[in-house]
């Protein structure tokens, strides 16, 4: 897996924001002030400079963090990459408070909440150009002044950026309105989950009485806002027989939203604990999926697969499976070497089981 906490060494008593450059000595007056240039590398670690005071990192090669942002924590000795440069998986977690308990949950919530907006203002500042920036919980409305006003500067003083945040949906009202219009929301997608059609199914897998009607109400806030909407399904048994009616719902009822991704559940969290009672095998029972993909992409909705392996695709559908899942949790298994789809698939979360999960996969020759 791809470290994204690191171990530092830093003379200062409270966390702060950097970005790590590799600039040859005569290009470091070009450095922005929350930058820190190498200086030197050798057995103890790489040393870097910069106004925020020197630090030292170790354990990595600098090259493989050359541009990534930090936030450091000189009291623990390590440091959170929160944008790493080389990658298109840049999500910031804002909080591990959540109102729901999702059976599948791989984030369990918690109960503390530390705030950690302003540092990530200034990291988003400092990413990469033409960065999508994910937003995730817990659930990140729970803060949301703070969020729309994050979102609102960022974009604001960075016309190249964009953000994808990830939220839950229970807590947008009409008071929200003139915020969400203040928002770029050609730049902004809001990943919201809708499991079911059927009420009764959807409150009983995010644990929350009503919290189906209450969706549907600000998702039709949010058509009237004009906000981007990509909807999610995680795929499991509870829901499996149910997918071709929310398709129809989705086609004939909720047209505005710009993508509907069915997706595959993770095996880590509160997904670990349930697997052997929720996990969908799709390799040998892909005819739910396949009906409800074809009902909603002939109607004009973009449609796709997320966290399929290819191998556990139809061949017809394959090209509906993008390589989605995250390059730091992303594995591949060792039959995988020999296939010739290996380099388009997204391969295998990290904390796949090999013992209990898809029963139809193998390379693909």
């Amino acid at each position: 897996m791809i470290p994204l906490r690191i171990k530092v060494e830093a003379n200062a008593d409270q966390p702060f924001v950097v970005r790590l450059r590799s600039f040859e000595a005569e290009a470091r007056e070009h450095l922005n002030p929350f930058d820190v240039a190498l200086e030197r590398v050798g057995p103890e670690g790489a040393h870097y400079v910069g106004e925020r005071g020197p630090i030292r990192i170790l354990g990595i090669d600098p090259s493989k963090v050359d541009g990534d942002v930090l936030l450091v924590n000189p009291r623990r000795g390590t440091a959170d990459r929160l944008i790493r440069s080389s990658s298109h998986h840049n999500t910031l977690l804002v909080t591990e408070r959540c109102d729901q308990v999702c059976l599948m949950c791989s984030q369990p919530p918690k109960k503390h909440h530390i705030d950690l907006f302003p540092y990530f203002e200034t990291a988003a500042l400092l990413a990469p150009e033409g960065t999508t920036i994910g937003i995730s919980g817990g659930e990140p409305t729970l803060f949301k002044t703070q969020l729309f006003e994050f979102l609102g500067r960022i974009l604001d003083n960075r016309a190249d950026l964009s953000f994808h945040v990830l939220t839950n949906g229970q807590n947008f009202d009409l008071d929200d309105c003139e915020a969400i219009r203040r928002i770029d929301r050609g730049r902004v997608v809001w990943g919201i989950p809708l499991y079911s059609r059927d009420a009764a199914v959807h409150d009983e897998i995010v644990g929350k009485a009503g919290a189906h009607e209450r969706l549907l109400e600000n998702l039709a806030l949010m058509c009237r806002l004009g906000a981007q909407v990509e909807l999610r399904t995680v795929l499991m048994r509870p829901n499996a027989c149910g997918l071709p009616q929310l398709a129809r719902f989705i086609a004939s009822t909720l047209p505005f939203i710009r993508t509907w991704a069915i997706m595959q559940m993770e095996n880590i969290g509160f997904g670990r604990m349930n697997w052997k009672t929720l996990f969908y095998d799709s390799s040998e029972g892909f005819d739910v999926v396949g009906r409800s993909l074809d009902l909603v992409r002939s109607r004009g909705i973009d449609a796709w697969l997320y966290n399929f392996p290819l191998c556990t695709v139809p061949e017809g559908y394959r090209h509906l499976a993008p390589a989605t899942i995250s390059d730091w949790k992303r594995a591949y298994r060792g039959e995988c070497g020999g296939c010739k789809l290996k380099a388009e698939c997204g391969g295998f979360f990290e904390w796949h089981p090999a013992n209990h999960g898809y029963g139809n996969l193998g390379a693909i020759q």
